[in-house]
């Protein structure tokens, strides 16, 4: 089994369009400084309504990637 260390963050994303587009956003961003990264997973679903309608998706989610 190889020796490997994953570390783990917490970010929050929001997107006009969905919930996954929020999630690809955190991981785009995140990307330009990180490497490695390994898996998101999404904690909370939240999303800003007005007017009836749901102008923003927010999410909050752990992304992990691997230590060199």
């Amino acid at each position: 089994m190889p020796d490997h260390v994953v570390k783990v963050i917490e970010l929050l994303a929001e997107s006009d369009k969905s919930w996954e587009d929020a999630a690809q956003q955190a991981i785009t961003k995140a990307s330009k400084s990180l490497h490695g990264i390994k898996s998101i997973y999404i904690k909370n679903f939240e999303a800003k309504v007005e007017g009836n309608k749901i102008v923003t998706y927010r999410i909050n989610a752990q992304l992990s990637f691997a230590l060199d």
